[in-house]
């Protein structure tokens, strides 16, 4: 078997594990389905309250997206948090695995989990409101999907380290980032109707980029090499962020295992 077979299967077995805590936590797995429907829905009717079917449009695609990538970057960002919820945190920590095995399992897991979510809620929106993208390129949009998913990883990646350095304000700063991004991506509306130095912060989020991206392709059906502006800051920012996460958690981990970090579970 080759190094790359056995990283593989041991990134595999993390998927697993993830998928089993999952399964044992289901109750508030669908607790949370069900905030997320309710939110989603929430927010698009306003657009039919303002009875504006391109505002529908741009919300209903907000919604389901921003779940998406929200999901992707919490369950990254929330690794060393789920370790120390189960008290695994030292063991796993210590194991003889890379620690990118770790995180590309649980990408992989985090992905799936995000993909069948949007799924769910995608077929209830559109159960729920009469909008159609008829003349909408969904290559275009599932083509910044992988690419939000890519850029996403690496800000989850930056973003689990702050739980595994301080064991007690960590997950209330991911938290906080999450809530950033949130604001200054146009989720639920463009980038440009935010104030001048919004929309230059605005910029250096990978959301703004998937976000407008995917508006495009489905609302107004442009292909990828017309959307280039907003495909080669997501390729950057994947391309810098995953080895960069990478190697800073890599640090991070040395330094929590000199200062006795991985003890402590709060």
């Amino acid at each position: 078997m080759t190094i790359a077979q056995r990283e593989l299967r041991a990134s595999l077995a993390f998927v697993e594990r993830n998928f089993n805590l999952t399964k044992r936590y289901w109750g508030w797995e669908v607790a949370w389905l069900i905030y997320s429907l309710a939110a989603a829905l929430a927010v698009a009717y306003i657009g039919v309250a303002q009875n504006d079917p391109e505002l529908l449009q741009v919300l209903i695609i907000g919604a389901i997206f921003w779940n998406f990538l929200s999901i992707v970057f919490g369950f990254i960002g929330e690794t060393v948090t789920w370790e120390r919820w189960e008290g695994t945190l030292e063991y796993t920590f210590m194991a003889p695995i890379r620690r990118y095995t770790q995180l590309v399992g649980s990408t992989f897991f985090a992905v799936a989990y995000a993909v069948v979510q949007m799924l769910i809620i995608l077929v209830v929106m559109l159960l729920f409101f009469d909008v159609e993208f008829t003349g909408g390129n969904f290559v275009t949009a599932a083509v910044f999907l992988a690419l939000g998913s890519v850029s996403f990883v690496g800000v989850g990646m930056m973003a689990a380290i702050l739980p595994l350095l301080y064991v007690e304000r960590g997950d209330q700063m991911v938290f906080v980032i999450q809530s950033i991004i949130l604001l200054f991506s146009g989720v639920y509306y463009t980038a440009d109707k935010l104030p001048d130095w919004m929309e230059f912060v605005s910029r250096f989020s990978p959301g703004t980029y998937v976000l407008e991206g995917i508006r495009g392709g489905l609302i107004h059906g442009q292909s990828v090499g017309e959307l280039l502006g907003n495909v080669w800051p997501l390729v950057i920012m994947g391309v810098v962020l995953i080895p960069l996460g990478v190697y800073v958690f890599g640090i991070a981990e040395r330094y929590a295992k000199r200062t006795g970090k991985l003890k402590r579970v709060g």
